[in-house]
């Protein structure tokens, strides 16, 4: 009878949770690193709060969902270092396996519409791993002195002619 009676407690407590929720978490790590490093990074959640300044080579823990029935999260990611070019990328949450299959199996509907959508824990972010590679560098010079660079305009492409800048008389 004590057999019986644990196993349906268990049974019982596993129907109050989603499959993603057992086997997943509300939060993930996402790494970044940068060619060259000590790059800046800023990181901004969909609601343009910066959640996050740091400094590569950095491994940071973001959260999933934003609190909301199927509030996944995006983030808008700007490494950068004075001298290379900014590059910016966005991190996306996405519904998981454990969600998607894990539900169908074991969680039902209890875990597919009312536990995962609230934890979080049913996504997944993506990338997970950011490497990026900032550029040569594009105005100083090792011993600091400023680079011009001039060419022809016939050597410019057609595209790029509308970026152009009149300066004035030199």
């Amino acid at each position: 009878m004590r057999k019986v009676f644990a196993m349906a407690a268990a049974a019982g407590a596993l129907s109050l949770t989603g499959c993603a929720s057992i086997i997943g978490d509300d939060s993930q790590t996402v790494s970044f690193i940068s060619t060259p490093s000590q790059a800046q990074i800023a990181i901004n959640d969909e609601k343009g709060r910066q959640i996050v300044s740091d400094e590569t080579p950095a491994t940071v823990t973001l959260e999933k969902s934003d609190g909301s029935y199927w509030g996944g999260k995006t983030y808008n990611v700007s490494i950068s270092k004075t001298g290379y070019e900014t590059q910016s990328l966005a991190i996306t949450s996405s519904p998981n396996g454990w969600y998607i299959a894990g539900n169908l199996v074991f969680g039902g509907l209890i875990g597919w519409f009312i536990v995962d959508p609230f934890s979080g824990a049913m996504y997944s972010l993506s990338p997970d791993e950011i490497s990026a590679d900032l550029g040569a560098q594009v105005s100083d010079l090792d011993n600091g002195a400023k680079q011009l660079h001039i060419s022809l305009l016939k050597d410019i492409p057609q595209a790029d002619r509308g970026n152009l800048r009149y300066l004035g008389q030199i």
